[in-house]
């Protein structure tokens, strides 16, 4: 209670105070005392981020389901309020209880973003909890991590006790009960953390040793005990229509990043777009059927009073009963003035019927990804879209009335050439000429097309992992010749990312152990929220790199053999390095893979595949 009445003297000289009081509809309350195992889920960023994370919603209702647990969430504290808190001896806290977050028996990130990690480290400063895995003693908790970035875990080795890879559905049930067994014998944090290390899919890095050669490459990678797994595989839930989905989502009192419904209708692609790295990680594809789909549906909204239903995947355009659904959505909700939205969409799927069922309640813009400018580039990366799927996809969206596009695009991707980037503005005009093509009457008014272009980061587990990135100063010529070819577009708005954040990306997504130096001093040096313009200062990542002794080129800029040994290649993610080198040849040939749907492609999960299994 006296840190609660602590909180909230902060709160009145805070912006949005709202992140930090709790007490929100749906959020689950427990008596703290009672649990057994306590999970605080903490995402390093700030409320209206982490809110919009599927991920934790989906782990939140499975903990909290289980009797004797709690999960609590936690965030990061905006610079304002963790200044506070430092000033004011305030501890990082949970949202539902106001607990101490070093009182919890494990503490998990969520890894979704590899900008975010100096957070973390601020997060486990905020919270007492020592910095250094090997620094802990028997009275603090399990640091445990998850998500994307996970997959190369070694930046982080040194802060995170355990690494949880692939779908956590089923191994963060598992972890709870290693830690509640511990508890109940009364195990030493050692042996706690040994046990958690033998279920599948959890990675301890103080198990394994690492070596690296004269020229900085890695030499050898291995288990140092007995009982380390030479090789972690990640985790698969198979029947996903069967898996855990929350029936009910917190509603928050302030506005978050997504704030309506997020439906999972599949997880995994079966595209093989050769740069993205979730594609190739949440593999196989597996659908939720649309009866279980509208059933959550009709329970979320009535437990949330939402009105936007936004149908969740990384290519929703793919689910095989995209049409079935949203016209069993829109019959079921239209009265009620629920929409229906999809996220980025494909621009070769048949798209005409299920936007005009989505129209019926309102529309809100569309959002494309041609990722590449030309015929040509798309072939490289194997993103299966041609001229006349952009042709037919921009007059399906003007003809059924809409009139806000949103084109997403990707610079620096392997073999780029210039006339790739003038593809870029080249393919906004194509949309913009669709719909002018449409009588003025029959459109709707005010054509708006944006553009983003990203930067390519080579990734981890992609045919690209292997390529070098752009450098900054090369980036930033593009950004200029793409600036200047869209002054000639009234109808199209230009927008791009800043090179040097995703410079320490790529550093950062291909980085090996000793990178957590580079970490720590990073954040001793002030850096936090990186991902957040106002807040990025490179100049400081370049002092810690150099105090560190290390190139960031040479994580960054580098070009990898096929024979190099790769930091995460301890790592079974169920697509073998063996398709994705094929992968990588093929695209310096421009040749494209069909979407295995078509056929199995060999990629290494044949086994498990619904698709060609």
């Amino acid at each position: 209670m006296e840190l609660s009445k602590k909180i909230d003297a902060l709160l009145d000289g805070v912006q949005k105070p709202a992140r930090y009081i709790g007490g929100e509809m749906n959020a689950v309350s427990k008596d703290f005392d009672s649990a057994r195992v306590r999970f605080a889920f903490c995402f390093a960023d700030i409320y209206e981020i982490g809110m919009s994370h599927l991920g934790m919603k989906i782990l939140y209702e499975i903990i909290n389901a289980q009797e004797d647990a709690l999960c609590e969430r936690v965030f990061a504290p905006w610079v304002d309020m963790a200044d506070a808190m430092r000033r004011d001896g305030v501890p990082l806290f949970s949202v539902e209880s106001r607990r101490p977050v070093r009182d919890f028996d494990i503490v998990g990130f969520t890894l979704q973003y590899e900008m975010s990690y100096t957070t973390i480290l601020e997060m486990l400063d905020l919270a007492g909890i020592p910095l250094f895995s090997g620094e802990r003693g028997e009275g603090d908790p399990i640091v445990i991590a998850g998500g994307p970035c996970a997959f190369n875990p070694e930046p982080l080795h040194a802060f995170i006790d355990a690494f949880s890879l692939g779908d956590g559905e089923e191994s963060t049930l598992e972890v709870l009960d290693a830690v509640r067994r511990a508890k109940a014998e009364g195990l030493t944090r050692a042996d706690t953390l040994r046990l958690i290390s033998q279920i599948d899919g959890v990675y301890v890095p103080a198990y394994y040793d690492a070596e690296y050669g004269a020229d900085g490459c890695l030499t050898a990678f291995r288990p140092r005990t007995a009982e380390a797994k030479p090789v972690i595989r990640k985790r698969i839930v198979r029947d996903l229509d069967a898996a855990a989905f929350p029936e009910r989502m917190i509603v928050p009192f302030q506005e978050i990043v997504h704030d309506r419904i997020m439906l999972e209708v599949m997880r995994g692609c079966t595209r093989g777009c050769r740069f993205c790295q979730a594609g190739m990680l949440y593999r196989p594809v597996r659908e939720r059927s649309t009866d279980t789909l509208v059933d959550l549906a009709q329970k979320l909204v009535q437990n949330t009073g939402y009105e936007e239903i936004s149908l969740s995947s990384l290519s929703t355009g793919d689910y095989s009963r995209l049409a079935e659904l949203t016209q069993a959505l829109t019959e079921r909700f239209e009265k009620e003035r629920v929409s229906i939205s999809l996220p980025s969409l494909r621009l070769d799927g048949k798209l005409a019927e299920s936007l005009e069922q989505m129209r019926k309640v309102r529309k809100s813009s569309l959002t494309f990804a041609p990722e590449a400018g030309t015929q040509r580039l798309r072939d490289v990366i194997n993103k299966g879209v041609t001229v006349e799927n952009l042709r037919a996809t921009a007059h399906d969206a003007f003809a059924n009335g809409y009139s806000a596009i949103k084109l997403y695009f990707m610079i620096g991707l392997p073999t780029e050439t210039q006339d790739d980037l003038r593809g870029i503005a080249e393919t906004a005009r194509l949309f913009a000429s669709e719909y002018f093509a449409i009588p003025k009457g029959e459109r709707a008014r005010g054509l708006r097309i944006t553009v983003s272009a990203s930067s390519f980061v080579p990734k981890p587990f992609t045919p690209f992992q292997w390529e070098a990135q752009d450098t900054v100063e090369t980036l930033r010529e593009k950004q200029a010749f793409l600036r200047e070819e869209f002054r000639q577009l009234k109808s199209s708005d230009f927008r791009w990312h800043d090179p040097e954040v995703s410079f320490l990306e790529a550093c950062f997504a291909r980085g090996d152990r000793r990178l957590s130096d580079v970490l720590l001093h990073a954040w001793k040096n002030g850096c936090r929220f990186d991902g957040w313009s106002e807040h990025f200062h490179f100049d400081r990542w370049m002092e810690a790199f150099a105090a560190c002794g290390l190139d960031p080129a040479f994580y960054a800029n580098r070009k990898r053999s096929y024979d190099e040994l790769l930091p995460w290649a301890f790592i079974d993610a169920g697509v073998t390095q063996a398709f994705l080198r094929k992968e990588s040849e093929r695209a310096q040939r421009a040749e494209t893979t069909p979407d295995c749907r078509g056929g199995c492609r060999g990629c290494g999960l044949m086994e498990v595949c619904g698709v060609c299994g």
